[in-house]
C-alpha cells in the first residue's frame, strides 16, 4: 500500500539534528533528496538509503509512485541490443537486466523470460537484424537466427519473409509490483516518501558545497522547505525543468516528448507466445509498433511515436490507428483488425528528436555530476531502457555520490 505523506515540518524535524558523513554539511535535514518517484528514482533512493547513517527523502509530485513513464510502457526487460557499445544505455541495460531478473526471483516479483523475435520481411530489414546480431556478439548478449522451418513450427502466425533473430534473454516484468517492492524496501530501511510535493524552487547553498535547499508547494498551496546534502534529479518527464530551475540560462536544456500509443487486442487468434519486434529502422525515434505480452498472456501492440508539446498529453489519438494496424499486419497478417482498439499512452522524455539506435542522432542517458554544483547528480533523457536499467542506474548514481 502506497503512503500519502507530504513534506511537512514534522518530517524535517525528525532528522534535522542528525550527523551525516557524506559531506561537510552536517546540519541538513537529509543526507540525500531524490526528486522523482518513478522506478529509477525509487531504485536510487533505495540504494542510497542502504548506506549506514544515511537519511533519504524521495520527493514526488503525485500521490503515489510510478504514475507517469514507469507505469505507461511495455514492461519489457530489454537485452540491450540497440544502443551502441560505448553507451551508458548499453552498459546499464546489460547489467541492469541481470540485476532485475535476480531481484525478481529472490523477491517473487512477477516476471517471465519470454524471449523476443526481431523479424525481417526483405533484404534491407535482414541487413538491419544482421547488424543487431553482430553487435550483440560484441557485448556478450546472446542472439541467434532461426531457420524458416523452426520459426514456422514455433509461431505459425508470425510472418518473417527474410529471417528471424531471437533474443532469448528478453522478458517482461510487472512494473507495479517492482515499484511496490522498491518503495517498501526503501521505507523499511528508514527512507521517507513525500508525496503530493511538487518542487517549486531549488537553491544551492554555497554552490552546493553547503547542501541544497528544496521548496515544495502542496496542492493546497502550502509551501515547505527542506535541506539535503546531495540532490538527485530523477524527475523523468520533468527532469529538464528541474535542471533549468538550477542551472544558468547557458546550461538550460530543451525537453522533447515522444508520445507512444498502445493498442489492446481482444481476439483469441493469432496468439504468439513470444514478443515480436519489427526490424529496427535507422534514425527512427522508437523500435516500431511491436507485440508484447503481459503476465496473463494478454497481447498489446505499441508504442508508435508521435512528438507532442506536453508531457501530460495521455489521450490516445485514433488518427494513428490505421498506420499502426498496417505495421502490425506486416508481421502478423492474420490479425483481426476489428479487435485492435486504442488502449493507453505513455510519454518518453528525450533530449532531442533523435534516433533510438546507435549512430547519427543517437541520444544516450545523461547521468552525471554537474560542474560547479557540488552534490548534484543530474539524470536527463531517462527513457527506454530505463525500467530494465533501474538497478544499474542506482549503482551508477551511488558511485557518483560516494565514489
Amino acid at each position: 500500500m502506497f503512503s500519502s505523506r507530504v513534506i511537512s515540518p514534522s518530517i524535517t524535524r525528525r532528522l534535522s539534528s542528525r550527523s551525516f558523513s557524506t559531506t561537510t554539511s552536517r546540519n541538513a535535514d537529509f543526507t540525500h533528496a531524490v526528486i522523482g518517484g518513478g522506478v529509477v528514482g525509487l531504485a536510487i533512493a533505495r540504494k542510497l538509503q542502504s548506506h549506514n547513517g544515511a537519511s533519504t527523502v524521495l520527493i514526488e509530485k503525485h500521490g503515489s509512485v510510478g504514475t507517469e513513464t514507469s507505469s505507461r510502457n511495455s514492461e519489457v526487460i530489454h537485452a540491450g541490443l540497440y544502443y551502441g557499445a560505448d553507451s551508458l544505455k548499453t552498459k546499464l541495460c546489460v547489467k541492469g537486466k541481470e540485476m532485475l531478473y535476480d531481484l525478481c526471483k529472490k523477491n517473487n516479483i512477477p516476471h517471465r523470460n519470454t524471449g523476443k523475435w526481431i523479424v525481417a520481411q526483405d533484404a534491407t530489414q535482414m541487413d538491419a537484424i544482421q547488424k543487431v546480431h553482430e553487435f550483440s556478439k560484441t557485448i556478450g548478449v546472446p542472439t541467434h537466427f532461426l531457420s524458416k522451418d523452426e520459426a514456422k513450427r514455433r509461431e505459425p502466425d508470425v510472418r518473417a519473409e527474410a529471417g528471424v533473430l531471437e533474443s532469448p534473454s528478453t522478458g517482461i516484468v510487472d512494473s507495479h509490483s517492482l515499484m511496490q517492492h522498491l518503495e517498501g524496501a526503501f521505507e523499511n530501511s528508514g527512507g521517507i516518501c513525500a508525496f503530493h510535493s511538487p518542487v517549486s524552487s531549488i537553491t544551492p547553498i554555497n554552490s552546493g558545497r553547503g547542501g541544497w535547499e528544496i521548496t515544495t508547494t502542496s496542492p493546497d498551496n502550502q509551501t515547505s522547505t527542506i535541506t539535503a546534502e546531495t540532490l538527485i534529479n530523477s524527475a523523468g518527464l520533468y527532469a529538464v525543468d528541474i535542471n533549468n530551475m538550477i542551472m544558468p540560462p547557458d546550461r538550460h536544456k530543451k525537453a522533447y516528448y515522444a508520445k507512444g500509443t498502445y493498442f489492446s487486442y481482444s481476439a483469441s487468434r493469432p496468439a504468439p507466445s513470444t514478443l515480436i519486434y519489427p526490424a529496427p529502422i535507422p534514425g527512427h525515434g522508437g523500435l516500431g509498433t511491436h507485440l508484447t505480452l503481459d503476465l496473463s498472456g494478454r497481447i498489446r501492440f505499441g508504442p508508435d511515436v508521435e512528438w507532442v508539446d506536453s508531457p501530460s498529453d495521455y489521450t490516445p489519438n485514433i488518427a494513428n490507428m490505421a498506420a499502426a494496424i498496417e505495421d502490425i499486419a506486416a508481421y502478423l497478417p492474420g490479425i483481426d483488425r476489428d479487435a485492435v482498439q486504442l488502449d493507453y499512452c505513455g510519454i518518453r522524455p528525450k533530449l532531442g528528436k533523435k534516433a533510438v539506435m546507435s549512430g547519427q542522432g543517437f541520444q544516450d542517458f545523461w547521468i552525471r555530476r554537474e560542474e560547479g554544483y557540488e552534490g548534484l547528480i543530474n539524470l536527463l533523457g531517462i527513457e527506454s531502457p530505463g525500467l530494465t536499467s533501474c538497478l544499474a542506474i542506482a549503482e551508477e548514481v551511488e558511485g557518483l555520490v560516494y565514489g
